[in-house]
């Protein structure tokens, strides 16, 4: 597939599979969290990535209170904040944040504040500046709400935002905010982003005097 681009004038950032890869943080948790449950690990594994943990939970449990969900979820996310073995930058994050980091970017996470810090920090990665987090939204991914809250946040409109994302429910958030999508990574490429990349490896980051951030993207 040949090279192409997009421009923005912002950027919004996933973190679990788009900058951080924490698969196997995540795996060990949930895995743990399914057979508690009665459930068939590999059956949850397939759901769990991009929402917060209490819709991913209601997803799985949809009869159980939502009561429920938030209290196992605060137990997760605490686990998860304790286990960093294992995290590491997605291929050619270090150099894209360096890349950004004078442009007007955003963080928007499922995970919360502590998580996020844990994992941006095991992964070597700057934390942005602004970031959305589980606590600053009141709806999980697929919710537009964390993009939009963010794109609020820069000043920007979401017609001038780009999003990185690497699962189905963030792709799916972005497309519902009214931004466009560079999806990251092998879960991306089967929801239908605007553009692909295996990794942050495949594309450059161009700014102009004029605020505009062009992106090329060397798709695979």
């Amino acid at each position: 597939m040949p090279a192409t681009a997009l421009t923005a004038k912002a950027l919004l950032l996933d973190m679990d599979g788009t900058l951080v890869n924490s698969d196997a943080v995540v795996e060990r948790c949930w895995r743990r969290w399914a057979l508690r449950q009665g459930l068939d690990p590999e059956e949850v594994l397939k759901v769990v990535h991009g929402r917060q943990g209490y819709a991913t939970m209601a997803v799985l449990l949809p009869d159980r209170p939502m009561a429920e969900n938030h209290a196992d979820n605060r137990v997760m996310l605490a686990e998860e904040t304790a286990d960093t073995d294992g995290v590491v930058p997605i291929g050619g994050a270090p150099a894209f944040m360096d890349a950004i980091a004078a442009l007007p970017h955003a963080l928007v996470t499922s995970a919360d504040l502590p998580l996020a810090t844990a994992r941006m920090g095991a992964a070597g990665l700057r934390m942005p500046d602004l970031r959305v987090t589980a606590e600053s939204v009141g709806a999980s991914k697929p919710d537009p709400e964390g993009f939009l809250k963010g794109a609020a946040a820069l000043g920007f409109d979401p017609a001038d935002c780009v999003v990185f994302e690497d699962s189905e429910a963030g792709i799916a958030a972005g497309r519902a905010a009214g931004m466009r999508v560079v999806g990251v990574g092998p879960r991306a490429g089967a929801h239908a982003p605007d553009v692909h990349v295996p990794d942050l490896a495949h594309l450059r980051v161009e700014p102009a005097p004029d605020g505009t951030i062009t992106l090329h993207i060397a798709a695979a």
